[in-house]
């Protein structure tokens, strides 16, 4: 432990001063750059300020919309001005004007004024484009297909496992749709607005539009689907022009083919779109898909979700998506039924890394392996050379067998793509409708009967995919074990960030609730979620039930009735209906949020009373895969309803702040009143005087209590100890599963101790992060033993990112705070770490923490954003040391220990 401190040195930092020192930058639509499809009637600004002075504060904006960019310049055709408003708010400040018109784009600007008298000049010019609000503004178009399912073999809910076997294989033809219109007039700007259901690429004049992967989100698709919207301005062309669309199945059509979660289908893929072209003359004009569109069948021959992608370069119709192709014998397309559509308001899933192998592996003439060196999301990418008919096949695993071959025994099986060649020189190929978690990939030559040779691969890349979410954090520290856990956890989030917060990315690719809540915070500090968690609100609505049960999964493809329900329905899971929405509004500052999601918040609290059995919930999946003489799955150490009961309380304190910010006085009093009630219930079942502990003593047990507000003020502090004393009683071992060990390094955190959070993870001889890497893993597993038997790319766990964040480099926000407008500054020195590092950019800017020890100094250099406050608590043993209050700017301290 450290000293009591000697002498604390404090400097600003100056920075020289010039002409203009207070501007300001990153201007942001629903916190995102220049988005589309934006379908809120308010939209929310932000933006970010920048002064070479320390200790700013906004005091004043402007903000000035218009529908022309290059009017704005001079403030002419304004749609909304502002004038000047006397406030700090510089995020989430909602539009206040005029009606804002569909598919409309907006251009914006802001001008501020700050407390040391500085008037900034107008910020660079921004933009938004509305979306499409009500089937109105969609222009008459119309859903269209190759093909109609009956509505007798559609299966939704879609049943788990491999359903029915009568039902058969079920393959479908996947369809190529396209249309040629003109294009007479000079272009002032375009939109294309599509949905194709289950996911689909859109290409004009013979070039894909966007960089989009799998597309659209995944939703509820009986009740709701998403449409994309792209800027196609710079893709038409003077004259002829082709659209042309490729569908895929997606979780709307899983064939009964290969490895399948769940087998299911909405319908056979279709597609709805409108392309809105404004002409620089002012006229306007829309391309709709309907009954003139034509199509024939895809070379995709096999799409699912789940067991891969086939593909006969065979089939491809050079041109087919360019002007000028004979479509003659192309037939004319259905027209179909369709569904209510909402703006995918979410960042979209991208191909974000490539990775050529790190090794090569020859098994015989026709079967080689490839390590990527990483296990990711996404899939594989080949270039090959060969004969007409010759077959590529290839299976993505995680992990090897003995043999050396990939296994796919635990991650789903058999998975694999297929490519048939065409034999015209060098080809190359990627899958366009699937992807799967993996780091190995099997090739597998399959020469055609009458090739006299076998196909030569002359490249393979493994191409990453997840949600484009921006970066927004980085950490490093001088612990090289805590650096490399830091990856190892990176990699799950990246793995599992698509559009939805899946658990796995290949045998599952479901959204599990409780991820979503516990490993949130560790999210937000690396990457900027608010998009995609709106996405997840939505879904979440979608899935709540009549009488308000939430769903263990969202979107919820598969009700999950077996063993007991309780997959389906644990309140653990479904009580992210409302921490997450709650944990959104503390990151972003965002108060509409709550206001969107209070009635389905307190529905769910509402179906929790129902269940309510004196105060106390006795179901649920309790500390999923905790750590116990067994090998893991349902909570052992831990009881059911003691971790079913904390959340109905922790949901109902919350409930409680959201209803007395919202206004909402009875429901406050009333979920006050109902909390006191739970809190006595729960103390009576589980609270052991004697021993100072709760339900069986373990590490979940007692610390989910102390961290919700469920111990009394009078045994808090015997009930940490004893926490403490079981944790070194068991030579420091982590035993707490998915659903405790977060709130046991937060009460540990809070409680000064993140010593004992140092000793359970500074080790690799155990089960943990150190004995994840120990044993070759490069992506987070699922189990803490890094078992081969279950997943090897999993999201759950990952809770020390968190305390990278907020405790070993020491940055969060105060408890008061929301959108990290008042920060803390805490580092934590432990162990032998010697040096920490972190950045976070939080909705106001960028803020940093970077210390180091060295004998007995300790410096520490912080940024803080402009329009922020910060409080500095040094790292010593004295229990009276003060927060030293400090602005905006850059800012260094140091302490010498005794």
């Amino acid at each position: 432990m450290m000293k009591k401190m000697f002498f604390i040195l404090w400097a600003a930092i100056p920075v020289a001063v010039k002409a203009q020192n207070f501007t300001v930058h990153n201007l942001r639509c629903q916190l995102q750059e220049r988005p589309l499809g934006v379908d809120i009637p308010r939209p929310a600004l932000s933006w970010e300020l920048r002064s070479l002075q320390q200790n700013v504060l906004q005091t004043a904006y402007r903000i000035v919309v218009s529908t022309d960019s290059l009017a704005l310049i001079n403030n002419e055709n304004i749609s909304w001005d502002s004038k000047k408003i006397t406030a700090n708010t510089s995020i989430q400040v909602a539009y206040n004007g005029p009606a804002l018109a569909p598919a409309t784009r907006y251009y914006w600007k802001v001008m501020s004024w700050d407390n040391k008298g500085n008037q900034s000049p107008w910020s660079p010019v921004s933009s938004w484009q509305m979306g499409l609000f009500t089937q109105h503004d969609w222009k008459k178009a119309q859903w269209i297909t190759n093909a109609i399912l009956p509505d007798a073999r559609k299966i939704y809910p879609a049943a788990h496992g491999n359903g029915d076997k009568s039902w058969g294989k079920r393959p479908n033809t996947l369809p190529l749709l396209r249309k040629q219109f003109s294009v007479n007039k000079p272009v002032k700007q375009a939109t294309a607005f599509i949905c194709g259901l289950g996911q689909f690429e859109m290409m004009l004049n013979g070039k894909k539009v966007g960089d989009h992967f799998l597309d659209p989100g995944w939703t509820r698709y009986n009740k709701q689907a998403l449409y994309v919207s792209f800027d196609i301005s710079n893709y038409l062309q003077p004259g002829e022009n082709a659209v042309g669309v490729m569908l895929g199945n997606g979780f709307y059509y899983i064939p009964g083919e290969r490895y399948r979660k769940m087998t299911g289908a909405y319908d056979y893929p279709k597609m709805i779109s409108r392309i809105a072209i404004e002409y620089t003359d002012g006229s306007k004009e829309d391309i709709i898909s309907d009954d003139t569109w034509k199509t024939a069948a895809s070379p995709v021959i096999f799409s699912s979700i789940y067991g891969g992608e086939d593909y006969d370069a065979n089939l491809e119709q050079a041109g087919w998506d360019q002007p000028g192709f004979n479509d003659t014998q192309w037939k004319q397309v259905l027209v179909t039924t369709g569904h209510d559509l909402q703006s995918q308001v979410s960042t979209p899933v991208k191909i974000m890394q490539a990775f050529n192998p790190v090794q090569q592996t020859k098994i015989s003439d026709t079967l080689w392996v490839y390590d990527m060196g990483q296990n990711m999301s996404g899939i594989p990418a080949i270039s090959v050379k060969g004969n007409k008919g010759d077959t590529i096949r290839l299976r993505p695993a995680e992990l090897l067998t003995e043999k050396g071959l990939a296994n796919q025994k635990h991650t789903g099986s058999p998975v694999f793509y297929q490519y048939i060649l065409k034999g015209e020189g060098e080809e190359s190929w990627q899958p366009r409708f699937h992807y799967y978690g993996y780091r190995y990939v099997q090739v597998e030559l399959v020469k055609n009967t009458a090739s006299t040779g076998l196909p030569v691969v002359t490249a393979v890349k493994g191409l990453h995919s997840r949600n484009s979410a921006d970066k927004v954090g980085t950490f490093h520290s001088s612990s090289d074990l805590f650096n490399k856990t830091y990856d190892l956890i990176l990699w799950a989030i990246n793995s599992n960030m698509q559009s939805v917060f899946t658990d796995c990315p290949h045998r599952e690719k479901l959204g599990w609730q409780e991820e979503v809540h516990l490993m949130g915070n560790s999210m937000q500090y690396n990457y900027n979620i608010a998009p995609l968690s709106q996405k997840i609100f939505r879904d979440i609505q979608v899935a709540q039930s009549p009488k308000g049960l939430v769903p263990g999964t969202v979107p919820e493809f598969t009700e999950m009735h077996f063993a007991d329900g309780y997959f389906r329905d644990s309140p653990e899971w479904g009580s992210n209906a409302i921490i997450f929405p709650w944990y959104s509004y503390l990151w972003y500052g965002d108060k509409k949020v709550l206001e969107d999601n209070y009635v389905t918040m307190r529905r769910y609290v509402r179906y929790l009373q129902s269940k309510d059995s004196s105060g106390l919930l006795m179901w649920g999946l309790s500390d999923w895969y905790d750590l116990g003489p067994q090998r893991p799955g349902f909570s052992q150490l831990t009881p059911m309803g003691l971790t079913a009961t904390a959340y109905y309380y922790y949901d109902l304190s919350i409930m409680e702040k959201v209803a007395n910010l919202l206004g909402e006085k009875y429901d406050a009093a009333e979920f006050k009143s109902e909390a006191a009630r739970i809190k006595k219930a729960f103390n009576k079942a589980y609270f052991h005087p004697a021993k100072m502990q709760y339900g069986s003593g373990s590490q979940t047990s007692n610390a989910m209590p102390l961290y919700m507000g469920l111990v009394e003020d009078k045994n808090r502090q015997a009930v940490l100890k004893n926490l403490i004393a079981g944790i070194k009683k068991n030579d420091n071992k982590v035993t707490a599963g998915d659903i405790g060990y977060r709130y046991l390094l937060k009460v540990l955190s809070d409680a000064g101790r993140n010593d004992v959070i140092f000793d359970m993870n500074s080790r690799s001889d155990v089960p943990g992060y150190g004995y994840q890497l120990a044993q070759g893993a490069t992506a987070l597993t699922e189990s803490w033993q890094a078992l081969p038997t279950v997943s090897n790319n999993h999201l759950m766990l990952g809770h020390l990112m968190e305390w990278f964040y907020e405790s070993l480099a020491g940055i969060k926000q105060t408890p008061n705070s929301v959108g990290y407008k008042n920060i803390i500054i805490q580092p934590q020195v432990v162990g032998t770490v010697t040096a920490a590092q972190a950045g976070y950019h939080s909705a106001y800017g960028v803020i940093q923490s970077s210390w180091k020890k060295e004998g007995k100094q300790f410096e520490l250099t912080v940024t803080i954003p402009v329009n922020t406050t910060a409080q500095i608590i040094l790292p010593s043993n004295n229990k009276i040391n003060k927060p030293i209050h400090i602005g905006s700017g850059e800012h260094k301290f140091t302490v010498t220990l005794k």
